[in-house]
This record gives structure tokens, sequence and C-alpha cells, in this order.
């Protein structure tokens, strides 16, 4: 009796043990994003606070529970920022087939010129689900380099010289937004995961690449659950 009693004890340790040395290589074996820089330990994100372009309070806390895909721009932006929405938007479908709670939030680096009502437009253009965000840059510049990102405003016309108070408003306006074109993955906890950065050619506007984005983003919430 003891001996048939010992021999299932042993059986059943045996048996847990194959099961969960299985489990510990299958975990093992999950593949490492290729493309994106990944953090193997997620970077916090200080506190801040955004309004959205419904008027709303945005802060970390609508970070929780979602994957987040942060970009930078605004709606004077001539090329990468309207190729990388609509590029977001090609691959929307995609993106939450990997994960359903997953969002994009595009955060304006123009707060001077891009209110929320233009943000509201510009944003509903490219996909209805996707969120704006605007502050001003006492909030805006710390969470850029929270981000690992980077903006400067630059004047078109640095050398014109103005003789009037109408040319000295007009050149007020007269400005690009130098910033980053990456893409800032933001992970369930409110923590930066990854950042994924364009692909750079001569004579072209900076993009990331839709099959390589996919392709980390479902190794990343992979890795993540």
């Amino acid at each position: 009796m003891n001996k048939f009693f010992f021999g299932i004890i042993a059986l059943i340790s045996i048996s847990a043990g194959s099961v969960g040395f299985h489990f510990i290589k299958q975990a093992q074996q999950l593949p490492e994003p290729e493309y994106a820089l990944y953090y193997q330990q997620a970077r916090p994100l200080s506190a801040f606070t955004f309004t959205d372009e419904s008027g709303l309070p945005f802060n970390n806390s609508q970070l929780q529970g979602k994957w987040s895909l942060v970009f930078f721009g605004y709606t004077s932006c001539p090329d990468v920022c309207p190729i990388t929405l609509q590029n977001l938007n090609f691959i929307y479908d995609e993106i939450t087939a990997i994960a359903d709670n997953s969002q994009v939030l595009l955060v304006t680096v123009d707060p001077k010129r891009d209110s929320i009502t233009k943000l509201a437009k510009y944003i509903a253009y490219f996909n209805k689900e996707f969120k704006a965000l605007r502050a001003e840059h006492d909030v805006l510049f710390p969470f850029s380099r929270n981000l690992g990102l980077m903006y400067a405003i630059t004047s078109k016309e640095n050398s014109k010289q103005v003789s009037n108070a109408s040319e000295e408003q007009a050149a007020d306006e007269n400005y690009w937004v130098d910033h980053s074109a990456s893409l800032v993955l933001i992970n369930p906890e409110g923590k930066v995961a990854a950042i994924f950065r364009p692909e750079q050619e001569v004579g072209q506007a900076p993009v990331i690449d839709n099959d390589k984005l996919l392709s980390d983003y479902q190794k990343i919430v992979a890795l993540y659950n």
C-alpha cells in the first residue's frame, strides 16, 4: 500500500515537473523584437496632465490597462505627421487584433496654433478612434524628455525684417516644429515599453515600416502577457 501511495506521489511530481519545464521552455522561446528599441525593464512615466480633443483631462490614469502608441506631431506638419497617421490608420485593425486594448495618441508639439477644436477635426480625418492631446510647453517638454523624444521650434524666415505690427504678427506664426518621427509604445502599466524608429531614405520623409511595427508589436505584447 505504501509503495503504491509513494509511486503515485512520484508520478504526480514527475508530471508536474515536466509541465513546468514545458512552460518555462516555451517562455524562453518567445521571440524578442527585431526592429524596435525594446526595454527589458519598462521605463516609468512621471505624472502629466493633457487635454484631449474632446476638451477632457488626459493623464497617466488613461494609460492604465491599454497599449498606447504615442506620436508627436502638429496639424500644420507638411509630411511626416499625415503620412504616419495615415499609415497607422491603414494597419489599425491589425493593431487592435494583436491587442484590443490598443490606442493611438497624437501629442501636438504646436500648442500655440493647435487648439482643441482644430485637433479634434484633424485627428478625426485619419481615424475617429485616434486621440489628440494638447498641453503647454511647461508640461509638453518634460513629457517629451521622459519619453525619449524631442521637438524644437524653427523659424521659416530667420532673416526677415519686420517693419510693422501686422508683419510682426504674421512672422510670429511663420515657423516649423522639428520633432521626432518615432512612435513610443506605452504598456498597460503606463510605462514606456519600446520605441519604433522611422526609416530614412534620401529625398523621402522618415516613416516607420508597417510590417516591422506589427511584427514587433505582436512580440512585445506576447512577452508582456
